[in-house]
């Protein structure tokens, strides 16, 4: 019989850890999602650019989580409750590699792999949102800070067993809709912020469109999120458990669908235009809104977030022209607000709803915004009285892949 039941943990065990490698490669295929929609709604003349910075991203990520940042956000038990903790450069364990401190479900390996994925991701986020004018070199300075030091930091407060993970009642985020995507938002808007719009979209108090070269890219891209979502979500599990993880599946994409069709409602009933960007946003609203609570939502709950989430993107977007902050992908607008929104949504439609979960997601939120945007804020200050990081008028009028690359994305 104890023979028996090694095999058959020793089965769950590999079961849990393929399933968590397989959902750090869908979280892995994300890059090459945000790559194509990032890609497809700015300006031909700086494809090249989006590009570069689309597949830099995760290389700096996965360097510098494995240098630093994965051991600032996972300190270890010492430093429960803190707001920081360091178990040292690099990373390292046994030789069989099966020691994970936060769950013997799977190896330290995997852990690693997993929550890389998700740091470089974060990154991601900002680089649509300054897109088209920054300098790439202070970009990368950025990305290097962000993803080795300020996302780790900010990420220990919970899932690395950190204060906000030790309240009384704790602070409530399955899969990242505030540690990820609202981080990331909150980085995007202070680089927004000091770097201005682009040239030519804000002019004698009137918002001009400034479209994208490529719907096609920017489709493919979207269906590439949706489906590294499923790795995303599905593998926040932390397990292979059947039951959660197929519950997972079906509340992302019931709230992913919800969004799109209410986005698309939406901005048809106040712009009397059927605006595809506006439903791929949607989609990627719902998707963010989903993320906090995806385990604890019931079907029909996720449908209503996904709906409410969609209608708040396409007046998000609105808002933010109106308030002059120039934003060529809707960044802002999906990963900030509807990442907020999300978080929210735990603790008036999770299974701990109520006010004190309620007061615990309003404590988090506020947290992060003060300790995000404070982060990224003076990091993009410094940078910007340093080595600058905004690229000159006639480089932005030019295209940055001409004089940032040197090259084209297309030869006609």
């Amino acid at each position: 019989m104890e023979e028996i039941k090694t095999v058959a943990d020793q089965a769950l065990f590999t079961v849990n850890n393929l399933w968590m490698m397989l959902g750090a490669a869908l979280v892995f295929i994300m890059h090459l999602g945000f790559a194509s929609l990032e890609s497809g709604l700015t300006r031909a003349k700086n494809t090249v650019n989006v590009l570069y910075k689309n597949t830099l991203t995760p290389i700096i990520g996965l360097l510098t989580y494995a240098i630093c940042g994965f051991n600032l956000m996972y300190p270890g038990a010492d430093y429960a409750g803190a707001f920081f903790g360091f178990a040292g450069f690099g990373i390292g364990t046994d030789a069989a590699g099966v020691t994970s401190a936060y769950n013997p479900g799977y190896t330290y390996w995997t852990d690693f792999i997993f929550q890389a994925m998700f740091a470089a991701t974060c990154a991601t986020i900002v680089s649509g949102a300054v897109a088209e004018r920054i300098k790439l070199g202070a970009y990368v300075v950025f990305s290097v800070f962000f993803v080795g030091v300020c996302y780790p930091i900010l990420g220990m407060w919970k899932w690395g067993n950190g204060w906000l993970n030790t309240m009384e009642t704790p602070f409530y985020d399955f899969a990242g809709s505030t540690l990820v995507h609202s981080v990331g938002g909150w980085g995007a808007l202070a680089g927004v912020i000091l770097l201005g719009p682009r040239i030519g979209k804000y002019i004698d108090g009137k918002v001009n469109a400034i479209p994208g070269h490529s719907m096609t890219s920017a489709v493919i891209g979207t269906f590439l999120l949706w489906l590294g979502w499923f790795g995303f979500n599905g593998a926040s599990v932390l397990s292979a458990d059947p039951a959660l993880v197929s519950l997972v599946f079906v509340t992302t994409s019931l709230a992913a669908a919800a969004a799109g069709f209410s986005a698309a409602v939406t901005i048809q009933l106040v712009t009397k235009k059927n605006d595809l960007s506006m439903v791929l946003n949607g989609i990627l609203a719902g998707l963010v809104a989903i993320t906090a609570g995806a385990d604890q939502m019931s079907p029909m709950d996720s449908i209503f977030i996904g709906l409410i989430a969609g209608v708040m993107v396409v007046f998000a977007v609105f808002m933010f022209d109106k308030l002059k902050l120039d934003d060529p992908v809707g960044a802002l607008s999906v990963h900030l607000v509807c990442g907020i929104f999300g978080t929210l949504a735990v603790g008036l439609f999770g299974a701990k709803a109520g006010i004190p979960q309620l007061v615990s997601q309003l404590i988090g939120i506020g947290s992060y915004a003060v300790g995000a945007f404070a982060f990224t804020f003076i990091a993009f200050f410094i940078l910007k009285k340093t080595m600058g990081i905004r690229v000159s008028e006639e480089e932005e009028t030019e295209g940055l892949d001409t004089y940032e690359h040197g090259m084209n994305a297309y030869e006609i």
